[in-house]
């Protein structure tokens, strides 16, 4: 068998492997006056139009485990966190800077894998790469990013709009990110000590992709517009339905009901938590890592949502002394928890 080629970072030095990894990026948005190549990018929004900014950042062992994530899946997944944030404000992502710790193990090839997921990201989601930095890192490989994006400044959506009554809407299903990795977790433990590893992963495929390759829901802000359904409010799933929604709660001064049996949950989800022993309920409350998009309406809107075919209604807003709360099939009220916000 033909060994991998392995080329060492230090036989292009830091401007030739910038040089070699930005290759490949065409300029795609009118905003985007300068590009790679200068000190600066220089970016000018559409006329009448407010440049919205965020920023991730990915370390190796706590955000992602190099030993069952391809790169290019990393990189593509990278994007989607970031282009995720602009989204969920109702924005439409145009500009990306990424900037790399990297340590000495990861030969040049490797990070030309990475820049593949970040090329086909962007490619599909029409972002120009503006920018960035690689430097050295001792603690494996760091990734940040920061993504920009542009909106009319009264169609941007933010996480404190949500009023009473207001229907609760959810895009996408839940948990299945989260046990995507729970899968990869099991199979790196029970094949740690096999020579030659073929985990098992037939049935289950739509879990890894849902991990490993999300996609952004940038149909929906596509679908909201052409319905001219403006959000009141609006959070993108990163952490988990419990944490987000309470996230909103917080910013919205609000209470909020969601109902267990309007949770959609995928057929694989509940599969493999039935195989291991879990509730596919908690996984889908505090699993995270789904971006998908939750977002609030009046409930004057309710027929216009439910054309969209893209989304399901799982509560409503009420008022903030009334408390976030599951209302379970039987009627029981389970008050929503979530690391992070204080036991009440």
């Amino acid at each position: 068998m033909e060994a991998k080629k392995r080329t060492e970072i230090a036989t292009l030095g830091e401007f030739g492997l910038i040089d070699l990894l930005t290759q490949d990026f065409p300029v795609r948005n009118a905003s985007t006056l300068r590009s790679v190549g200068d000190d600066a990018a220089v970016i000018m929004p559409p006329a009448g139009e407010a440049m919205l900014c965020t920023t991730d950042t990915f370390f190796e062992g706590i955000d992602f485990d190099l030993t069952y994530f391809p790169l290019k899946h990393l990189g593509y997944k990278v994007v989607t966190a970031a282009v995720s944030d602009l989204l969920a404000m109702n924005a439409r992502p145009s500009q990306l800077t990424v900037s790399l710790g990297v340590s000495s193990k990861l030969p040049v090839e490797a990070l030309q894998d990475l820049y593949e997921g970040i090329r086909f990201a962007c490619k599909e989601q029409e972002i120009d790469l503006v920018g960035g930095d690689t430097r050295a890192s001792m603690n494996g490989l760091t990734i940040g990013l920061t993504a920009l994006g542009h909106a009319p400044q009264e169609q941007i959506v933010h996480r404190s709009g949500a009023r009473q009554n207001d229907l609760v809407c959810l895009t996408g299903n839940l948990g299945a990110a989260y046990m995507g990795l729970r899968l990869l977790e099991r199979e790196k433990r029970v094949l740690s000590d096999v020579k030659n590893p073929e985990p098992q992963f037939k049935g289950y495929e739509y879990l890894l992709e849902k991990y490993l390759k999300p996609r952004p829901r940038t149909d929906i802000i596509e679908a909201l517009r052409e319905e001219q359904i403006l959000p009141t409010s609006m959070i993108d799933l990163s952490d988990g339905l419990a944490s987000d929604l309470l996230q909103l709660c917080k910013a919205s001064q609000c209470g909020v009901r969601i109902y267990l049996d309007r949770i959609p949950i995928a057929r694989q989800t509940s599969a493999l938590a039935d195989e291991m022993h879990m509730d596919p309920v908690v996984a889908a409350l505090n699993g995270g890592e789904d971006y998908e998009l939750l977002f609030t309406v009046p409930l004057a809107m309710q027929e216009q949502v439910m054309r969209l075919g893209l989304v399901d209604v799982i509560g409503h807003i009420t008022p903030a002394s009334t408390g976030a709360f599951l209302v379970t099939p039987d009627g029981q009220d389970i008050r929503l928890r979530a690391q992070g916000f204080p036991e009440k």
